[in-house]
């Protein structure tokens, strides 16, 4: 399969990247902002690039992109969390979350659209925060807001693409043991590891959620 990862240089996608690696028979382009770890994937057996998602030319990427033929599985997973205020929150602030949470994922899909295999699984990674009814949190108002728009882009593609053979899901992720969580939620310890959401995410997109398409499924055992 040729998969694409993005946000892999830390937490969840990293240990994406590796899980898939495990199928030698995959194709993996890992893609990250940060070159560091970028080279320990790339060591291991995955086609990288480097690539800032909040950038407005996608062109460098898209033509990485080529190089792959048909995509199986897109795992949209990029996120960017502020842990701020409501009247705290900056212009600039709101502007890169959505840029990278909701923008990014609008400019790649459409992108790699005609790129897709006929069956593929694209799988945008939310948060519980952005499911409506689920508890808020202060100062995570853009964050969860962003993560909510991408819960009903998810939808909104299923509904205009359900001619095809595509499928269209998002993940909304409770609370997991990672840098991001600890940015907001210093002191809470979570009892899920970025390996076990991985696997989770890798199971799903490779086989049960195949059987789905816009669907929003909240994976959480705890709140946050």
């Amino acid at each position: 399969m040729n998969v694409v990862i993005t946000g892999t240089s830390r937490g969840i996608g990293y240990e994406l990247v590796k899980l898939f690696l495990q199928n030698k028979q995959n194709n993996v382009l890992a893609i990250s902002r940060t070159k560091s770890k970028l080279k320990v994937l790339e060591s291991e057996g995955a086609k990288v690039k480097s690539f800032n998602l909040s950038d407005d030319d996608y062109t460098p990427l898209t033509e990485e992109l080529k190089k792959m033929g048909k995509i199986d599985i897109l795992i949209n997973n990029a996120g960017a969390l502020i842990n701020k205020p409501f009247l705290s929150l900056t212009d600039q602030d709101i502007r890169y979350l959505y840029e990278v949470n909701v923008f990014s994922v609008f400019k790649l899909i459409r992108n790699t659209l005609p790129m897709f295999n006929d069956k593929a699984h694209i799988v945008n990674i939310s948060s519980i925060g952005g499911v409506q009814g689920s508890v808020k949190f202060p100062g995570l108002s853009a964050y969860s807001s962003s993560k909510g728009a991408l819960t009903i882009l998810t939808e909104c593609l299923a509904e205009e693409y359900k001619n095809t053979s595509l499928s269209f899901n998002a993940l909304a992720l409770g609370a997991v043991k990672t840098e991001m969580l600890k940015e907001a939620f210093p002191d809470y310890e979570p009892n899920i590891t970025a390996q076990q959401m991985a696997k989770y995410i890798h199971d799903f997109a490779v086989d049960s959620g195949m059987l789905f398409n816009g669907k929003v499924v909240s994976v959480a055992n705890s709140t946050p």
